[in-house]
């Protein structure tokens, strides 16, 4: 490539071009590719630099807690998750549908992995995502809302094309939690998804968010084209201790019947 080509595409911010030219002229010599076909390859490698740049930006822009992935999920370790039913969701078919979608289930049971690996889906298929546990978005609005900044946050949750809000129902949340969820959902109402997560049941919201007509309010509004995954189970996070522990508990048993065999050899007849 000659200083001048190198020159050029650098000025046009074609750096996908710039890394792949060298050798798509060596292939396009080596099997005697025409004009268009060339040109149709070096168009594909931007594309691509390009594509995989915006999914750095998007990934980073959504504030996963972690980065994770469908692959990555241990899909054995609790059958009440159907496989094909979180699969439909990555497709990314319900954002398009404007559907929102609700996981309910114990602490530790996979809903976090399976809503941030989804999100991670919907932005390799084009979409923008953001992602805050219920804490974080609560304390982005009372920190905003003391600097005179509640619609520069507001813009922030309204924006995306699908918004995550994990961890509903860890704790109770701080008065006017309510207010602001109810905000959220509703400006985001047929417009845009929402997707959530839950360990308690639907039933508790009120107390959760110390606000019964604003609970009744929000999920009136966030149900009605909702999604609901049920996931039933013990916690992940808990089956090797689990395991210990009764690994732990088997011992001292063994060792008493040990002892016991060995009295009764030494007892006389």
């Amino acid at each position: 490539m000659n200083e001048a080509l190198r020159t050029a595409l650098k000025q046009l911010r074609l750096s996908g071009m710039t890394q792949s030219l060298e050798v798509r002229l060596q292939e396009a010599a080596g099997n005697s590719l025409n004009h268009a076909e060339f040109l149709e390859l070096v168009l594909q490698d931007e594309l691509l630099v390009r594509k995989e740049r915006q999914i750095k930006r998007r990934v980073k822009a959504a504030t996963f807690r972690e980065l994770k992935t469908l692959e990555d999920f241990d899909w054995q370790f609790n059958p009440s998750i159907k496989k094909k039913q979180i699969y439909d969701l990555a497709s990314c078919r319900f954002i398009r549908e404007c559907r929102d979608c609700l996981f309910l289930g114990p602490p530790g049971t996979g809903k976090s992995h399976l809503v941030q690996a989804i999100g991670y889906q919907a932005i390799k298929s084009g979409f923008t995502v953001r992602y805050r546990s219920i804490f974080d978005a609560i304390r982005d609005f009372l920190h905003d809302e003391a600097f005179a900044g509640q619609e520069n946050v507001m813009a922030k949750y309204l924006r995306p094309d699908l918004l995550i809000i994990d961890d509903m129902g860890i704790k109770q949340l701080p008065k006017r939690s309510g207010e602001y969820l109810f905000e959220i959902i509703m400006r985001r109402y047929e417009t845009k998804p929402t997707m959530m997560t839950s360990n308690r049941p639907l039933e508790d919201w009120g107390k959760l968010l110390g606000d019964v007509p604003s609970a009744t309010a929000i999920l009136d509004r966030f149900l009605h084209h909702a999604e609901i995954i049920t996931i039933t189970g013990r916690s992940y996070r808990l089956k090797d201790r689990a395991g210990n522990g009764d690994a732990k508990k088997e011992k001292p048993q063994k060792n008493k019947d040990k002892n016991d065999s060995s009295h009764k050899k030494s007892k006389p007849d």
